[in-house]
């Protein structure tokens, strides 16, 4: 496949990085880790596997062989070779065909998922970007115009179609947009003052511009701790709510840095990051705690689905090729 014509923000990402944050080098990984499964899964694929993170306007790319491909996440209203098809939907591809995205209808970022196994070089166990490091990906880069992304060599013999085919079996899921994101609370929560509790509780947060994959500043009224005691820089993760000097939050998404200074007021449970991941700035959202307990039944409930989807593909994409 090969990039035709550059988007804002393309990239290679996976499930992300870990086990060096020790050494200073952050997870990466998809922002909305929910819808990258999703289409690795509506195609029998390691549901971990490298996808393309796609912005908008987003790339154009030329598919140089039959493929199966799957997008997943925001609706960009994709075409290939100018014919509308759908998202959660597997769908092939013949060779020699240009998909393009006319216009942004919803969300943020939207997930492309090949049959076909890249041909790149890990780097730490992961093909995720890390634009910082200048590693991963593809030559730890955005993707640029005339990039090509190789397939790695198979020996399947695809079905001969003429046209663009969507096969017949999908997932309900769409980008989630409610507006209320659950969390639980941080190490530093109570050295806000219970009026500030409270507001962190009830009042509406607005994404800012200065939001990136690094974090989401939020812009609301200002939040008051009760004492400021000096802070040791801390270990952070991807969901982290921090508290910054000016008495705004910041929450930390996928290119986060491995510690931080500022009090941990609360942590986005992982059920509801691809949420708040899919959010534009200018858009508005409330904080809701919950439990560990609830977090993680909501968590469970998410890859267990993904895995029986992925299942069920497998055999289906089995069943269509053997045709």
């Amino acid at each position: 496949m090969r990039i035709i014509k550059a988007g804002l923000l393309d990239t290679i990402q996976d499930d992300g990085r870990y086990g060096y944050q020790h050494l200073g080098v952050n997870p990466s990984g998809a922002m909305d880790r929910f819808s990258a499964r999703l289409a690795n899964a509506l195609l029998g694929k390691e549901l971990q596997g490298p996808v393309l993170e796609l912005h908008f306007p987003a790339a154009q790319i030329l598919f140089e062989e039959d493929t199966v491909i799957c997008l997943t996440g925001a609706d960009f209203h994709p075409v290939v070779n100018n014919k509308p098809i759908p998202l959660h939907h597997p769908v092939f591809i013949p060779a020699n065909s240009l998909l393009a995205f006319t216009r942004h209808q919803e969300g943020a970022r939207c997930y492309l998922a090949v049959w076909q196994q890249w041909e790149l070089k890990p780097w730490l166990n992961s093909y995720s970007t890390n634009l910082k490091a200048q590693a991963g990906g593809l030559h730890g880069k955005c993707l640029e115009r005339y990039d090509l992304i190789p397939f790695q060599k198979s020996s399947v013999t695809w079905k001969k179609a003429a046209d663009t085919q969507v096969l017949p079996w999908k997932a309900n899921e769409v980008v989630d947009t409610r507006k209320e994101i659950e969390c639980l609370i941080g190490s530093e929560w109570y050295q806000l003052t219970p009026e500030a509790r409270e507001s962190f509780l009830e009042q509406w947060f607005q994404v800012t511009h200065e939001s990136d994959r690094m974090g989401y500043r939020l812009a609301g009224k200002p939040l008051e701790v009760t004492r400021q005691p000096p802070m040791i820089s801390a270990a952070v993760s991807f969901g982290t709510v921090q508290l910054l000097p000016n008495g705004q939050l910041i929450v930390l998404m996928a290119d986060h840095q491995t510690t931080g200074g500022y009090p941990r007021l609360a942590h986005v449970s992982k059920a509801h990051l691809p949420i708040l991941a899919q959010k534009n700035a200018g858009q508005v959202f409330r904080f809701r705690l919950v439990t560990l307990e609830e977090a993680e039944k909501k968590i469970i409930a998410q890859y267990q689905y993904l895995k029986q989807l992925q299942l069920a593909s497998g055999a289906r994409l089995q069943e269509w090729m053997a045709r």
